[in-house]
């Protein structure tokens, strides 16, 4: 039996979690984007980019861990449940289109897809949580920042795809699809 998480793929992967926990971090720093708690989702670039290079399983512990811990870092529990809800469905539903339909379509629209669907889903758990069916109404002015964000975030995805070379994961799988971007 192989094993999954071999010493170089861990060191790997906690390299993602820490790049995407110091993004997280820079980003808590700034105030939100025109709605009450809305953020560019920057470390949102590490998680696609484990989905990619490593797979579904390595994304969901990147996007679990940096929750977890961003939560505690910038001392804001009370979003823990919206944004690992969110974090969960995004990485899910990011991994199902990577597997069903990529590259048929492009990693930018996996990118927005994810961020629609993360914004959306943190509104409805907030909704939800907080019995403000008020806050229904974000949700056009969301999924306009989830677009904008799932561009930023799919170019700098895609860019790093594009440059870093393929020499840097040779020990991954082999049987692993290589990810081609156009």
């Amino acid at each position: 039996m192989k094993n999954v998480f071999s010493a170089r793929k861990l060191a790997l992967l906690a390299s993602f979690t820490a790049l995407s926990m110091i993004m997280f971090m820079i980003e808590s720093l700034f105030p939100p984007l025109f709605i009450p708690g809305a953020k560019m989702g920057l470390s949102n670039i590490f998680s696609l980019y484990t989905l990619i290079v490593l797979g579904p399983v390595e994304a969901f512990v990147v996007v679990v861990v940096r929750t977890l811990l961003g939560s505690l870092f910038v001392g804001n529990l009370s979003t823990l449940m919206y944004s690992m809800t969110a974090g969960i469905v995004s990485i899910i539903v990011s991994s199902i289109l990577m597997k069903l339909v990529y590259p048929k379509i492009s990693l930018i629209a996996i990118s927005v897809v994810s961020a629609v669907v993360h914004n959306l889903t943190q509104n409805v758990v907030f909704c939800y949580v907080s019995n403000t069916p008020q806050m229904f109404s974000y949700m056009p002015w969301l999924a306009v920042i989830g677009v904008v964000a799932g561009i930023i975030v799919g170019y700098a995805v895609y860019f790093i795809v594009k440059l870093v070379p393929k020499k840097v994961y040779f020990f991954l799988d082999e049987d692993k699809p290589e990810v081609k971007v156009e």
